[in-house]
């Protein structure tokens, strides 16, 4: 069952991830068949190497910082709600979070609006 911890953890690793780009902390996020939705109707990376692989052809190696809280924490789905400032735009950010039973993301849907 997803709990708050579980999903706090998760999305700790995923900051990590994010400012590492490192391609072990990025696939240890994921879970073996994963779905990574970089846009709600786009096609996702499936599986784990072809997240590496989609996450590092797109990493963002510029200064940022994120802030984030949960909007609801459930046993299939957990909704983040963030804003990710650079220095010269914001995002909003709406994250979909589906985890498995040992913490790791199956499905994720990541929505993002400039303001």
């Amino acid at each position: 069952m997803t709990d708050l911890d579980a999903v706090t953890g998760w999305v700790e690793g995923y900051i990590r991830a994010w400012t590492s780009n490192d391609p072990a902390e990025v696939g240890a996020l994921f879970a073996e068949d994963a779905a990574y939705y970089t846009e709600p109707h786009r096609e996702p990376w499936r599986g784990r190497d072809a997240i590496v692989a989609g996450w590092l052809a797109r990493q963002d190696d510029r200064e940022w910082s994120f802030t984030w809280f949960p909007v609801t924490v459930g046993p299939d789905l957990s909704v983040v709600q963030g804003v990710t400032v650079y220095p010269r735009k914001t995002f909003s950010n709406l994250w979909l979070i589906r985890l498995d039973t040992v913490g790791q993301c199956r499905e994720f849907t990541e929505w993002w609006m400039e303001h």
